[in-house]
């Protein structure tokens, strides 16, 4: 099935980004592994590639390419090769969107370059013990100084991915009271220097999947964050946070999608290795019909994600259609990752095959980025239902 959502220049970068992957990544994946996150400086060297820069303008040292094809290939080659590149997405899916949108120029000066050349990684604080999806009844304040040079944070934030090795995070405090007509009102997103005093990071998380990416708890007192690094407007933080969901959406879609895709592959690669009563498992009828199942899943996945993806390029993209691309990829995802781990038999439960920990890391796609049942009813209420 031909795609045409890449020309030449994905392929290249694709060519690239695989050639990096089997160099710097492969050898040493099962030590990130074991030790629960990526080492710091290998963010220096994705800064060196240029990856972190590509949607960046040039005169802050980016590539200026404004386009998201290029995160589609990354997506798609990590899970070919069963590895990811630790907390770093985050820096570019959540981070940059952020900085794009709201960033005055003189921010922008400051922020940019660093964030290129990965000398500052940023994360999205945005979840609270006690919230979790209703973003609107976080506690954490911000308050204005008598003086007006900066705001006093205090809070607690957790499931921050990338927190760990972050030197900036945009974190989401409530700088006015809710409204009684509009809860969400209050909220305003701040860079916060992760060395400022009161910073602190909490318990690294230890989680089900995704063991390469540094997720934690983090926890603010009487932090001093300068009014220069407000983003945007004071209590319009909500309405920010709504217009990056669609692309934050779609990108998680589009990494199921190519999860999906992968395992696939590696059950291809281990069906016809693996000889059970004297022939390949692959000569089984049973294999055939639910590989051949598989692919025509992900066939309309790669549909879905790859219009997804044009939409998005466009500036098109509609929160329903977001919702929508990320409910079928990852539920597809779901469906056939489980059923390639099972065509591995006992093995598909060893961390050492790359299917058992891409079924592990596939389980948080229909969690995060907000639910399924969320993604139903953002659908719904679309319908006019």
């Amino acid at each position: 099935m031909r795609r045409t959502v890449f020309n030449e220049d994905h392929q290249a970068f694709r060519e690239t980004i695989r050639a990096f992957i089997e160099a710097e990544v492969v050898p040493v994946y099962d030590e990130w592994f074991a030790a629960g996150q990526a080492p710091r400086d290998f963010y220096y060297k994705l800064g060196e590639l240029g990856v972190f820069g590509i949607r960046v303008p040039e005169e802050y040292g980016g590539a200026g390419i404004e386009s998201h094809k290029y995160e589609a290939v990354m997506y798609e080659e990590t899970a070919r090769a069963g590895v990811s590149f630790g907390g770093s997405g985050v820096h570019v899916l959540l981070g940059l969107p952020y900085i794009e949108m709201l960033a005055t120029d003189e921010q922008k000066k400051r922020y940019l370059p660093k964030f290129v050349s990965g000398e500052e990684m940023w994360a999205l604080a945005m979840t609270e013990p006690g919230t979790g999806s209703d973003v609107a009844g976080m506690k954490t304040t911000a308050k204005l100084s008598e003086d007006g040079t900066h705001y006093v944070l205090n809070g607690a934030k957790t499931f921050i991915t990338g927190g760990v090795h972050a030197d900036r995070v945009i974190v989401c405090a409530r700088t006015s009271a809710p409204r009684e007509d509009d809860r969400r009102f209050g909220i305003s997103l701040f860079a916060v220097d992760t060395k400022s005093e009161g910073y602190s990071v909490g318990r690294k998380l230890d989680k089900l999947g995704l063991k390469t990416s540094d997720t934690a708890e983090l926890a603010f007192v009487d932090v001093k964050v300068p009014v220069d690094d407000l983003l945007g407007e004071e209590n319009k933080g909500f309405g920010y946070l709504g217009k990056n969901l669609a692309s934050e959406r779609w990108g998680i879609a589009f990494g199921a999608y190519a999860q999906a895709k992968a395992a696939i592959r590696f059950a291809q690669q281990y069906v016809q290795e693996r000889t059970v009563f004297g022939k390949p498992v692959a000569a089984f009828q049973n294999t055939k019909f639910e590989l051949a199942a598989c692919q025509a899943e992900v066939d309309a996945a790669e549909a879905v994600v790859d219009r997804a993806l044009e939409a998005l390029d466009a500036g098109e993209l509609t929160p329903a259609e977001a919702a929508s691309a990320k409910l079928f990829a990852t539920e597809v995802a779901h469906r056939v990752i489980d059923k390639c781990l099972q065509l591995h038999g006992g093995y598909g439960f060893m961390n050492e095959y790359p299917i058992a920990r891409l079924y592990a890391d596939n389980r948080v796609n229909r969690i995060y980025g907000g639910t399924s049942e969320v993604m139903k009813m953002i659908i719904a209420k679309d319908m006019g239902l």
